[in-house]
Parts: structure tokens; C-alpha cells; sequence
């Protein structure tokens, strides 16, 4: 590890070096450019689809404002053909699927978002064979339109009720008829749901188009938050069921549709309804389900097959743990065929790793080992009986792929390229697209074959790497150091452009911190990352360093935050900001901290508890008491309040407002269902209370990314003229 990031530090050293001797040739870095112009912001290749002969992949293009999806030959990574083309459509569609046959596509339209990861749509269905184009539900919006695997149905979610319609006889079925706004939801996820399982649609075909697995949430006993919707004479108030720690979750329950008979079963998932149901997967047989069930606490975790036709449950595989267990809510599950059993990841060797099973869930072998992680279980192609995976082996900064027999043995890099690599590989595992990238490298989306061969670069972002030089773009410096207790925590650092040793620079670092989290990584930035490059060029240091109870270390590292969420995580930063202090090039009187959400709860307690060590923080819609935010997060890391209540109250924000002696800058949207306004409100009111100056900033109706119109660059803005008057 240390050999890695010398060896990064000189690299980052000799392109700063070249940079830094045309820096007064080169343009100047504005705000206007990073913030509008987005010069830094990466092509990608977008709408990447599979198709089923395994020689072929689709993708989703614009030509003359018109979405187009092409065909393209993978032997060859040339466009053979156009399957849709939406200007002889007359519709400008941004997402598109095709049914298995590949001979029907639904194209999605005018999509309306509704919380972070859920939409309403309006869905077309196109023949592909005779070009015939019908719109499902004639104009009203729908949501998770999906096609059977038997080619002859489509399911949808509409104002919370579960429909399907038959594509042989154009009858419309509904499923479900009970669902109602904050009361009955059905195949579609709840608010704590979609945001903390990362899933919004909750409804899975089986693989015979026989049968729909739901999941069916009853909130009616979730409690209501109020959120005000300004700009009307007299306000709106939106209302939405929100189960803040502690409080009520919704109910929820399995249920299997059998379209034949038209009838319901309702899936036996323990007498326990106060429970997570966070995935499901169809078997290959059709008959069974397994489903993944937590506790409240989340501190166990079991593996249940499910009868479809009894309902009945066999509980196969359950895994427990003194802090929480990770359960992979990314999908690491994946059947074998033939009745081989299944194989997943665990954490409990101390780092997660790939484990097969058999379907009566006897451990078979662990197939990963290691000091290091499996981030990412890409497939598993059976008939050659290897594995895909995504790790951490080459370094925790980095993410490479790799395939290792099913017994272990004969493990492969398939990634030798520096940085950090994410995986799209075909149903048959014959070829892969790996979009990889470095701190000092865009984006590069390149075709592969299976043994790792390079087909096609089908994007280099070679004018954007040319920008680079236009602008004399900085790298990431990374290094490490120790905590006092002997931790070694990673970080990097962007120097000005005409960094002189000799003088001294402010410092502001940036921090999330969050559990499993990582911002200290070998890859390409986002919004965030150019607006230090932008600070860069103004004349300061920007640091980012990775806490206690980040990821890509290990389950000891990552969990050592348990139960006291903010306590290490700020003595890191506060001992990081020493170890700049002691650097020669570094002013000590002028460090200061910003973040966002959890980064925001980070930086108040930064300058709060830490308030010798920083002049100045930014806090973008922090949490500012873990009691305000939701059960699945919050109660994961802290237990429950009842439980656990100095884990809530001790490193609240709220309780340190006497430290504060700085800068504050405290900026939220009023319109963040996420985390709620009310949280800076309560910090406002203590600060008042203990009679401290402050500045703060809201954002009317805007949710937690605090954008559209003119409002990113209005933020960006002002939190820079807040690090030049106050830093």
C-alpha cells in the first residue's frame, strides 16, 4: 500500500511539475468553466443492452436531438444497424428495454421523478417487427413498465396498485386493488426503502412469465412528515410517510400472483412482521423464491425458499453479527443452474468475500480469500466454471476485475490497468465493457473478450484529456498517515497550480465519512472534485482524507463506528488537520472543512469539537441529530434511540454549539425529503440559544442535490465566496 501511493505521489509530482511550468501560458480555471461549462465533465456510453445471440450489443445515442438505439457488432465494436430510431417515431424517449425475444422494446418517456430513484413515465410499446407503436394507459403516467419473459406481458405500477397487460389479447389485468396513496403500496418501494435498499420497483417476473413476486408495504401506521412547497399565495404542504429512528416502519409482505388462476399467495416470512424484505430472486424451476430477510437491528440476516404455490418457507442460511451485517443490498446473490446452489459474499472472515452454498444452504467452500475485498459479484458462467468479480486486492483506492475458478484456484487479473474499473458483462460472459478511469485519466469505456483481449475503445475522451493541458489540470496527490492510536488513514491533496514549497497555503478539506463510504480514490472526479480544482488555482490546498468507518479496508475498520456514529470519524479529521498543520506549505491559522449531508454533520462537528484546529466550516444539508433521520440508515449504525440513546445524542451537532469559535456556513433546501430541513432549523435554533454568530443560506423547494435552473451555480458560487472572505 505504501509503495502504492509513493509511487502515485511521484507521478502526481512530475505531471504537477510539467503543469506548474505552463501555467502561465494555459487558461485560468474559472468557476464559469468547472460550474457551467462542465469542461471536466467525462463522455460516456450510455443505454449499453446485451442482446441474446451474444454477437451483438445495443446502445442508446442522439442524433440530431433524437434518441437512437443502435446495434452494434461485438467482434468488431462497429454500429451494424438502427433497431429504433426515435425522430421516424416522432417520440424522443431517454430509456428503452427490449422482452427476450428481442422483438419488442418499451420505450420510456417524459419521465417525472419522484424521490431519488423513483419515477412516472409515459411508456411505449414498439413492435419491432412491424413498427406498430401503442402508449400503455393512454397518456397517464406509470411507473417500472417491465416485459415478461415469455414475450407476451407487460407489469406496471400505477397510483400504488400492481397491473400487467397481456400483449396476445390486449386485456388489462389488475393485480392489485387496494393501493392508496400513504396507506397500501404495491411492487413499488416505500420512501425508506428506495432510499436506504437502493430499489424502487419491488415486482420480478418469473422466469416462465408465469407468476409475479411482490412486495406489498402497508404504511398506514408509518408516521406523516410535512413537507411545505413555497411559491403559491398559500403554500402547499406535502405529505409523506417517513419512519425517522425509533418509529413505526411500514409492514411489510410476499406476494406470489399466479396468472393462470388468478390468485394470491401470500408468502410466510415469520411471525416477526417487524422486519426487512430488501431482495428477492426467482429460481430457475420457477417455483421457487428465496427471499433476504433482516431484523429490525439489522444484526441478522437469513436466506429464506419460498413454495409460490404453498407459500410455504424454508429458512436455508442465516448469518449473524455483534454490529450489523452487510448484506450486499447490490445483489451478490446469484443461483447456479442445475441445482448446483448458490453463491454470495460475507464479510465475517473479517473482509467480504465470495462464499458457494448448496440449496440447503451447507457451506460448500469459500471461493475469495484474502486481506482485501470483493466489492462487486459480476456472474458467474457455469459451464466454465468461473466466477467475475470486482475487489480491492490491487488496492483500497483502486477497483479491478478478476475471475477465479469455482473451487478457488486460478485467479486472473482481467484489469491491469491503473484506476478504478466497473464491469458490464454479457448474459453469456463471452465479453465485458470496462468504464475505467485515474485521477488523471477520464473516462475510458473499451470492449473486451472474456479473457481479457481489447476489441474496441469505444470512448477515450481524448478531447477532454487535451482540455487538460489547456487548462493545466491538477492531479491528486495521495498519501497516508497515522492517527495517534497508530491508524493509518489514506488521503489525497491538490496543490495550486504555482505551488512554491517556501510559502505557505490555506487548506480546505473536504470530507463525506459515512460508513462504507470512500472519497480517497485512483479515479476520475465529479462536480465536487473540479470545483477544488478551481479552488486550486485561487491559491489553496484541498484535502480529502478518509476516516474511521470508511470502506474498502475491511470489516473492522468499517464497523469500528458502530454505536457511535461521529465520535472517530471527527477524531480523524481533527488529527488530519493537525498533520497538515506540522507541513511546512501549509498556514496552520487557516484550515478549514466543508461537507455535504453526512460531510455536513462531519464539518459541524469539525469545527465545533475541533475548534483550535479550524477557522472555518460549510455545512451542506447536514444531519444535525440522528434522530430525525430514517430507521433502515440510522438504526444500522446506532440501534434504535430506546436502545442506544447517547449513540444519538452525544455527537449531535446540536449539543456542541457552545464549541463553536469560526467560521459556519450553514446551507440547506428547504424542499429535501431526504434530509429534512428540520435539521438545520434545530441547529439554528441552538446556535441562537447559545448566543453564536453564524451565516446561513436555504434553497426553496430544492431536494437534497440542491439543484435545477440556476442553482447549482448559484451554490457553488457562494460557498466560494465564502472560502475567500472566510479561509
Amino acid at each position: 500500500m505504501k509503495r502504492y501511493l509513493k509511487i502515485q505521489a511521484f507521478l502526481a509530482f512530475v505531471l504537477l511539475f510539467t503543469t506548474s511550468g505552463l501555467a502561465q501560458d494555459n487558461k485560468k480555471l474559472t468557476l464559469e468553466a468547472v460550474i457551467k461549462d462542465q469542461v471536466f465533465a467525462p463522455k460516456t456510453v450510455q443505454g449499453i443492452n446485451w442482446m441474446k445471440d451474444g454477437k451483438y450489443y445495443s446502445s442508446l445515442k442522439t442524433v440530431v436531438g433524437f434518441s437512437q438505439v443502435v446495434k452494434i457488432n461485438v467482434a468488431t465494436g462497429e454500429e451494424s444497424d438502427v433497431l429504433i430510431d426515435g425522430r421516424e417515431l416522432g417520440l424522443n424517449f431517454s430509456n428503452y428495454a427490449f422482452n427476450p425475444e428481442e422483438s419488442m422494446a418499451l420505450l420510456e418517456s417524459e419521465v417525472e421523478p419522484i424521490y431519488r430513484r423513483s419515477t412516472k413515465a409515459t411508456y411505449h410499446l414498439l413492435d419491432l417487427k412491424t413498427g406498430t407503436l401503442k402508449e400503455l394507459e393512454n397518456g397517464d403516467k406509470i411507473s417500472y413498465a417491465t416485459l415478461s419473459p415469455d414475450n407476451q406481458k407487460v407489469a406496471y405500477v400505477k397510483e400504488n396498485n400492481l397491473y400487467y397487460l397481456d400483449l396476445q389479447t390486449d386485456v388489462k389485468v389488475q393485480v392489485t386493488t387496494d393501493g392508496a396513496k400513504n396507506a397500501i403500496i404495491n411492487g413499488a418501494a416505500d420512501w425508506v426503502y428506495e432510499e436506504e435498499f437502493s430499489m424502487s420497483k419491488t415486482f420480478f417476473w418469473s422466469n416462465d412469465g408465469n407468476k409475479l413476486a411482490y412486495i406489498r408495504f402497508d404504511e398506514r401506521e408509518v408516521p406523516v412528515f410535512n413537507m411545505q412547497k413555497w411559491g403559491a399565495l398559500y403554500p402547499e404542504d406535502e405529505h409523506f410517510k417517513y419512519p425517522k429512528a425509533g418509529e413505526k416502519n411500514a409492514v411489510v409482505s410476499i406476494q406470489i400472483y399466479h396468472l393462470e388462476n388468478e390468485q394470491t399467495q401470500t408468502v410466510d416470512t415469520g411471525a416477526d412482521t417487524d422486519i426487512y424484505l430488501p431482495r428477492m430472486y426467482w429460481a430457475a424451476d420457477n417455483q421457487t423464491l428465496a427471499i433476504i430477510r433482516l431484523n429490525r437491528l439489522q444484526n441478522q440476516m437469513d436466506i429464506l425458499f419460498a413454495d409460490s404455490q404453498t407459500g410455504q418457507t424454508k429458512n436455508i442460511l442465516s448469518e449473524t453479527a455483534a454490529s450489523y451485517v452487510d448484506m450486499d443490498y447490490n445483489d451478490n446473490f446469484l443461483f447456479l443452474p442445475d441445482g448446483e446452489g448458490f453463491i454470495g459474499t460475507s464479510e465475517k472472515d473479517g473482509f467480504k468475500h465470495v462464499y458457494q452454498y448448496d440449496l440447503e444452504g451447507k457451506l460448500i467452500r469459500q471461493i475469495t480469500k484474502g486481506e482485501w475485498e470483493v466489492t462487486e459479484l459480476v456472474a458467474v458462467d457455469s459451464k466454465a466454471g468461473k466466477v467475475y468479480y470486482v475487489s480491492t486486492e490491487q488496492s483500497p483506492l483502486e477497483r479491478h476485475f478478476y475471475s477465479i475458478n469455482l473451487n478457488g484456484k486460478k485467479k486472473k487479473l482481467l484489469s491491469p490497468q491503473e484506476g478504478t474499473h466497473s464491469i458490464n458483462m454479457s448474459p453469456d460472459q463471452q465479453y465485458y465493457i470496462d468504464a475505467y478511469s485515474t485521477v488523471s485519466l477520464p473516462l475510458q469505456t473499451v470492449l473486451y473478450d472474456k479473457n481479457g483481449k481489447e476489441v474496441k475503445v469505444l470512448e477515450n475522451n481524448q478531447a477532454l484529456q487535451e482540455k487538460m493541458q489547456e487548462y493545466a489540470f491538477l492531479p491528486k496527490e495521495f498519501f497516508d498517515f497515522k492517527t495517534i492510536d497508530d491508524t493509518s488513514l489514506n488521503g489525497f491533496m491538490i496543490k495550486p497550480v504555482t505551488f512554491d514549497p517556501s510559502k505557505t497555503y490555506p487548506v480546505l478539506m473536504y470530507v463525506y465519512g459515512g460508513p462504507g463510504s470512500q472519497n480517497v480514490m485512483n479515479n476520475w472526479g465529479s462536480t465536487r472534485d473540479w470545483w477544488h480544482q478551481h479552488l486550486a488555482t485561487e491559491g489553496y490546498i484541498v484535502v480529502c482524507i478518509d476516516n474511521r468507518g470508511t470502506g474498502g479496508r475491511g470489516r473492522d475498520f468499517k464497523h469500528s463506528t458502530y454505536n457511535q456514529l461521529g465520535k472517530l470519524e471527527t477524531e480523524d479529521q481533527i488529527a488530519g488537520a493537525k498533520y497538515l498543520a506540522e507541513l511546512p506549505y501549509v498556514d496552520a491559522s487557516r484550515i478549514g472543512i466543508w461537507g455535504w449531508s453526512y460531510g455536513g454533520y462531519m464539518s459541524s462537528l469539525a469545527l465545533m469539537i475541533g475548534n483550535e484546529t479550524f477557522k472555518t466550516a460549510m455545512a451542506v444539508a447536514p444531519v444535525t441529530t440522528w434522530r430525525y433521520y430514517d430507521t433502515i440508515y440510522t438504526e444500522r449504525f446506532l440501534q434504535t434511540p430506546q436502545l442506544n440513546p447517547a449513540g444519538y445524542d452525544d455527537f449531535s451537532p446540536i449539543n456542541h454549539v457552545n464549541k463553536l469559535n469560526g467560521n459556519f456556513l450553514l446551507v440547506h433546501g428547504t424542499g429535501d425529503d431526504n434530509v429534512h430541513f428540520q435539521n438545520s432549523v434545530a441547529l439554528v435554533d441552538a446556535l441562537i440559544a447559545a448566543d453564536k454568530q453564524f451565516d446561513s443560506f436555504y434553497y426553496p423547494n430544492r431536494n437534497h442535490g440542491i439543484h435545477g435552473g440556476n442553482t447549482t451555480w448559484h451554490l457553488y458560487k457562494m460557498l466560494t465566496n465564502y472560502v475567500k472572505d472566510k479561509l
